[in-house]
């Protein structure tokens, strides 16, 4: 099979969503609402269309053979270069996405950073510092910020600085939640640092249930995530209609996966400490409640 025809293969399973499989089982993979029913179709296709880009390109950088990857990546680069250069992608993901960036004018940068995060995935495995991890989420999960504000018309400087500290906290707690995934996966993306300085091994990450070291680690970057979780709310209270909606929608999610961990005594390797319902809809009502 071609490096092409393997790339469409892997853009099918987006395809096939949109046409049969509902919508919520693709959400449900996520901490948060990518594409609420509180939201009109004009937004929720918009979102949903993102969030295909994004899982094509997260599903390349992770699952697709490692030899292919970076070719794989090129694939989508052209892709993204035809839309905006006018013409027609040839993956069935990326005319999705061509229609949502020709209707909301969304700029390019952001979808070629999450490019450069798969890129950075396939050479680096391990980072230094809270800082380093900063910088890596400021590629792969502050973009999504920008591109959901400007899905809503909504992007503006300030609101962006904002959007940016609530996708890195929605990204560190995300790590912490997957630790083990990413071990098995050859990737550590808890600051070394911190992992040596509570005393840890790396293969700490490989037990059947979490060591106390450990879990010292996972609270102190789920403490990081809370700070930035609250720092970026006050986004919400700077958006109207439905884009307040959706954002806290994404802040709740975060809020409810750190009570997750929190309640799970950060035991990450032993159990799936994932969200409630029930507290990811109080917290959603509480978001939106604030000014």
């Amino acid at each position: 099979m071609s490096v092409s025809e393997r790339l469409w293969n892997e853009t099918r399973l987006w395809n096939e969503t949109e046409e049969r499989r509902s919508r919520d089982e693709l959400q449900a993979r996520e901490n948060f609402p990518v594409a609420s029913r509180l939201l009109p179709a004009r937004h929720r296709v918009h979102l949903l269309n993102v969030y295909g880009y994004a899982r094509l390109v997260d599903d390349i950088g992770d699952e697709a053979p490692p030899g292919e990857r970076a070719a794989l990546l090129d694939l989508v680069e052209r892709d993204l270069d035809r839309i905006y250069a006018g013409a027609v992608p040839e993956l069935p993901a990326m005319r999705s996405l061509a229609r949502t960036v020709t209707a909301r004018a969304i700029p390019a940068e952001p979808f070629r950073r999450l490019l450069r995060a798969n890129r950075e995935d396939q050479v680096v495995s391990r980072y230094a510092t809270f800082d380093d991890l900063l910088a890596y989420c400021a590629l792969s999960a502050d973009p999504v910020g920008h591109i959901v504000l400007h899905v809503f018309g909504a992007a503006t400087p300030e609101r962006l600085a904002l959007s940016d500290r609530v996708c890195t906290a929605l990204q560190i707690i995300e790590h912490c939640q997957d630790a083990g995934e990413d071990y098995r996966n050859g990737r550590i993306y808890l600051p070394g640092d911190d992992l040596r300085r509570f005393g840890c091994e790396e293969s700490d990450l490989g037990a059947a249930v979490t060591p106390t070291r450990l879990r010292g680690v996972l609270a102190l970057q789920a403490g990081r995530a809370g700070r930035l979780l609250e720092e970026g709310s006050a986004l919400t209270g700077r958006l109207r209609g439905f884009a307040r909606v959706a954002v806290a929608g994404y802040v709740a999610g975060g809020l409810a996966a750190l009570s997750a961990l929190e309640r799970g005594a950060y035991d990450v390797l032993g159990a799936s400490p994932r969200p409630r319902k029930a507290r990811l809809l109080a917290e959603w009502s509480r978001t939106l409640g604030r000014r």
